[in-house]
Order: structure tokens, then sequence, then C-alpha cells
């Protein structure tokens, strides 16, 4: 039973690629950058295993408002680094062109071992997610509510789409990323756990028996956390707007607020099986919001706006008692002009120019950051 002093608290990880602003190539610097960024961002600046990947993580922030204030604030202050190197930032899902092959991995044990354990599939695993937590109150709750939550998992994702290039030619899919991450084990939506002593059990199980050295590596589209007490959306893109990140960030929050709450009520619902909820997935990722997603309880399909405006409806109250109501009016304004993908798509209709399509990339996610 949770307190009447909880707050769904809110954490922020970004993944952003260093380009360069001649070339629009992937330039492997993050080793520069984090020089300057220790002594600016301290814990919240992280490399990844490309060197030209580098992670935000804004500190647990009580609310939306300061959310974003944190958002608003790293991105700036990386964004300051670069420039100060000669590069940009840019936020997306993947990079339209660059190729993993010319990527040089990031220095030390940690990614050694997972280029040993996973050879190929790491170094190609060239993307950049949004990952957003969410503070639950109760371990043993927060495994039911992740059981439900997987439900929205295709809805979120779809409204987040943001990596339809790869490699230089347009995959036809919106949302690429995925497709590239689920090569790796232990991906995708996982199985419903009838209590967290199973979650548990299934944990110290892959760590007994060498498939993991720590739950960390356990990489669903959605997780209990292993170490914080949270849970985990890592379904979404990168997002190229700070307005898009938060607007995600605020549905996400709001969804769970709204699970937990029917939860302490008994009143929760229907769990759906994982190969149900695989084929909406699969359809956020090859259209966005432009296609259609399966309303499992009328059994037919539905165009996968109307399902998320009834989302917005199920979640409303929520919204006005966190205060998201300004993330929610954006996520209304996605739905109209449409995701990420589909600017990047717009571009390259346009022109047919994959360079201008990281240009836009760019100008996104330098929208409403304080750089003097």
């Amino acid at each position: 039973m949770a307190s009447k002093e909880h707050i769904y608290t809110l954490g922020i990880e970004e993944e952003f690629a260093i380009v360069d602003p001649e070339t629009r190539e992937l330039r492997s610097h993050i080793q520069e950058i984090l020089e300057g960024g220790k002594v600016l961002l301290k814990e919240q600046i992280k490399p990844e295993m490309h060197q030209s990947v580098v992670e935000l993580g804004t500190e647990i922030c009580p609310d939306i408002k300061c959310a974003r204030e944190h958002v608003v604030d790293l991105r700036s202050k990386l964004a300051k680094l670069a420039g100060e190197r000669g590069l940009k930032i840019a936020s997306a899902g993947t990079h339209p062109f660059s190729h993993w092959r010319d990527q040089l991995i990031t220095e030390g044990e940690r990614y050694q071992q997972i280029l040993r354990d996973m050879q190929t599939l790491a170094r190609a695993n060239l993307i950049f997610g949004l990952h957003v937590h969410v503070g639950i109150p109760s371990r043993e709750a927060a495994i039911h509510v992740m059981n439900q939550a997987r439900y929205f998992l295709p809805h979120i994702y779809a409204l987040s789409v943001n990596s339809p290039f790869w490699v230089g030619r347009d995959t036809g899919l919106k949302g690429y990323r995925l497709k590239v991450f689920e090569r790796f084990p232990r991906t995708g939506i996982p199985d419903a756990f009838e209590s967290l002593s199973e979650y548990e059990d299934y944990c110290k199980l892959l760590v007994k028996t060498g498939c993991i050295d720590n739950p960390k590596k356990i990489w669903w589209d959605i997780r209990l956390h292993p170490v914080f007490d949270t849970l985990e959306f890592r379904v979404c893109d990168a997002q190229s707007r700070v307005d898009d990140t938060l607007a995600i960030a605020g549905l996400i929050q709001a969804i769970i607020s709204k699970l937990f709450k029917l939860l302490r009520r008994n009143t929760t619902f229907r769990l759906y099986r994982r190969r149900l909820l695989d084929e909406n997935r699969w359809r956020a990722t090859r259209y966005g919001i432009d296609g259609m997603l399966i309303d499992f309880g009328r059994e037919t399909e539905v165009e996968t706006r109307s399902l998320l405006n009834e989302l917005l409806e199920f979640i409303s109250t929520e919204v006005h008692e966190l205060g998201s109501q300004r993330e929610m009016a954006h996520i209304e304004r996605i739905m109209r002009e449409g995701t990420g993908a589909d600017r990047q798509l717009a571009v390259f209709a346009n022109n047919q120019d994959i360079k201008a399509v990281v240009d836009q990339i760019v100008a996104e996610t330098y929208e409403g950051l304080n750089i003097a």
C-alpha cells in the first residue's frame, strides 16, 4: 500500500550521437567530451560502448516540471561541450547514414566483455534510446504494474518512433532501432510474472547459471530496475526535441500512476500474452502512429491514433494530478503533425539528401536549449 506522500518520481536517460557538423558523420570523440563533461556534468554523463555515443541522465525528479529543467540543462551543457570541440550533438534512434563498422569502441573491461560475449551483435548495436524511470513505492506492487503496463508499450513506441534510416537506407520501418536491439538476448516485451519472488528467482537463476553476471543485462522494453525502486521503460527511440522527450516521459508517468491506483482498488487489466503484444509491437515499429493496432478486447484492428486518444482519456485524471497537461498537449501535437520518423522522412522526400536529415535532427536537438 502506498503512502499518501508517495510521488511518482522521474528519471530520464537520453543517448546522443556526436556528429561532425561538416560531414554530418558520427565522430568517435567521447573521451574529449568526457574530459570537460566530468567537471561540468559529474555522474550525469556516461560513455557508451561506441565512442560516438554519449548518455545523459537526470537526477531523481519529483515532477515533470523538474524533469524538464534537468533535461534542458543537461542537453545545453552537452551541446556547449561539443561546440567547444567543433562538434554537434544529435538525438534520434539511429544515425541516418554512418556505418557501425567505422565506429571506435570505448576502452574499458566492461565494453570488451560485452564485445567478447556479443561479437558482431555488439559492434552493430549503434542505436540511441530514451529510458524513463518512474519511482514506485513497493517492488511487489511494481511487478503487477509492470505486467499490466506491457500492454501500452506498443502505443508508447508508436509515438516515439524516430529511426527510419539505417546505414544510409530508408528501411521502410518508422522504428528500425528496436529491430537492431532485439538481436540481443533478453530483449523485447517480458512475460508476465506472478510475483516479485518469481521475478527475483529468474534473475538469480540467470546469474547462477552464468547467463549474465548481473541483472542489469536483462534489457527488456520495460523492467523492474534491479537496483533502483523504479519501473524503467526502455522501449522508446531517442527523441530529437526536448518537448517530445518530456511528453513521452509524462505519458509514461501518468500510465504508471493510473495502473498503481487501479491495483490499490483491486481493479486490474486483463493480462495479454507476449505473443499477442508482439503483434502490436511490430505494427508500431512498422507504421508508427499511421497504422492500426489490435484491440484485443474487441478482437479488431483500430487506428493507432484512435487508441492513443482512448489512452489519453484513460489517464486524464492522473495527468491533472501530476501537472503534466502541457506534456499531454504535446502528445496531441505529435498525433497531428507526426513523429520524429515522419519528420525525417519528410525532409528526405523533399530533396533526397540524407545529410539534410541529419541537419534536421541536429536543429531539433538544439530547440529550446540555453547555449550562450
